[in-house]
């Protein structure tokens, strides 16, 4: 059980910061995992004043703010007409519409959670976050920081003609997921280039980009061969849901599934 000895209900982004800087002070978010640890917290900081729960949508970039919730995540018209049913698909199963509507993006991002469906699929894509104190970086770096006292504000994700698929494996269906999977391809550069993120390794979702001209016509087996070269350059471990080996075995089937998908939409 979570015991809390202050509530703020932030009036501005510079306040939340601030009082965020105490040792045992917390960002609130949907309190959906908080709320489940056993910890003494001494201010909990609400920033549902902030203005942060909308997706806005300009000529270039989906801006998600930290406070807008998954459900909101699930049902963005923008989102789905530029990368079909991906982004619903990788937060459909996650417990059900009740949880969807509470928990925030906010909060899978900046928890980097090794079970994260949110964090796999935003990663794939070119995804940014927006800090109050470190600014805007690329969302690949900020998973490889260390935790710390900053205020994610948003998640921002630039539009690109690019192909993206979404693919998990869960032992029931709102479970934690065994193993997520995320693939995106499109011209960069000129050049043909390929995503992919996977995650509940179950460690944190990491992203691999190759270089790679796939015939759109390439026959199972082929993809095969791509799907296991990637799958093998990640790193995978034991847990009570599956063994390494078998984590790198799921990858290899749900990389292959998820770029067999892609290629079928560009027949």
């Amino acid at each position: 059980m979570i015991t809390i000895g202050n509530y703020v209900k932030a009036k501005t982004v510079e306040e939340a910061y601030e009082l965020n800087q105490a040792r045992n002070s917390r960002i609130m978010g949907g309190m959906m995992w908080m709320r489940l640890g056993n910890a003494r917290v001494k201010t909990v900081i609400d920033l549902s004043d902030l203005g942060l729960d909308q997706i806005e949508e300009t000529d270039h970039v989906f801006r998600i703010g930290a406070m807008c919730t998954l459900r909101q995540l699930e049902q963005c018209e923008g989102l789905k007409e530029l990368y079909g049913d991906g982004i619903a698909e990788s937060v459909r199963h996650i417990v059900g519409v009740q949880f969807r509507n509470q928990a925030t993006v906010g909060g899978s991002i900046y928890g980097r959670y090794g079970f994260s469906d949110v964090l796999t699929a935003l990663l794939a894509l070119d995804t940014f976050v927006e800090l109050y104190d470190g600014g805007t970086i690329r969302l690949s770096e900020f998973v490889k920081r260390k935790p710390d006292k900053d205020l994610l504000l948003s998640v921002i994700v630039r539009k690109s003609k690019r192909k993206f698929h979404y693919e998990s494996i869960r032992r029931t269906k709102t479970d934690f997921p065994v193993l997520t999977c995320a693939v995106v391809t499109g011209i960069v550069n000129g050049q043909e280039s390929w995503y992919f993120s996977v995650g509940a390794r179950p460690m944190k979702a990491a992203l691999l980009e190759k270089q790679w001209e796939v015939p759109k016509d390439a026959a199972e087996d082929v993809l095969a061969d791509f799907a296991k070269q990637a799958a093998s350059e990640f790193n995978y471990g034991t847990n009570m849901r599956g063994s390494a080996e078998y984590r790198q075995h799921l990858a290899e089937v749900l990389i292959r599934r998820a770029m067999s998908a892609i290629l079928a939409e560009e027949r």
